[in-house]
């Protein structure tokens, strides 16, 4: 099994991205594509396509829950950074189980992620 969170793009396809304008501005180090981006307010933006009824990032490519894959995954913004699937940490993840759910996804076990991400199976004692 590939990891379970570069495959899914549930979360891609759920959310609107925002993001601070400088994470977008190459001169401050802002690695996320400008032109991937809309102004949302003073001194944000949001990932195109993320503010539709039917959010779906720009960067999403392939299908969701089958080859979802992110067209800028080095260059992603905080927010996708630091979105979590469930169990990668050893915790469930609320978010993460609501974007599958919208799509007719199953949530996350624990085991298929200790599966997916190399770590070793628990076994009860």
């Amino acid at each position: 099994m590939s990891h379970p969170c570069l495959s899914c793009g549930a979360c891609c396809a759920a959310y609107r991205v925002s993001l601070h304008w400088s994470e977008a501005e190459p001169s401050l180090g802002g690695v996320v594509p400008v032109a991937l981006t809309e102004t949302f307010g003073p001194h944000m933006r949001s990932m195109l396509g993320t503010w539709a009824r039917e959010p779906r990032c720009v960067a999403l490519q392939g299908t969701v829950g089958e080859d979802a894959r992110c067209s800028i995954y080095a260059q992603r913004p905080t927010a996708c950074r630091e979105l979590r699937m469930s169990w990668e940490d050893g915790t469930p993840n609320d978010q993460c189980d609501r974007a599958r759910a919208r799509h007719g996804l199953a949530p996350l076990t624990r085991e298929e992620v200790d599966v997916a991400l190399g770590r070793a199976s628990r076994v009860p004692m």
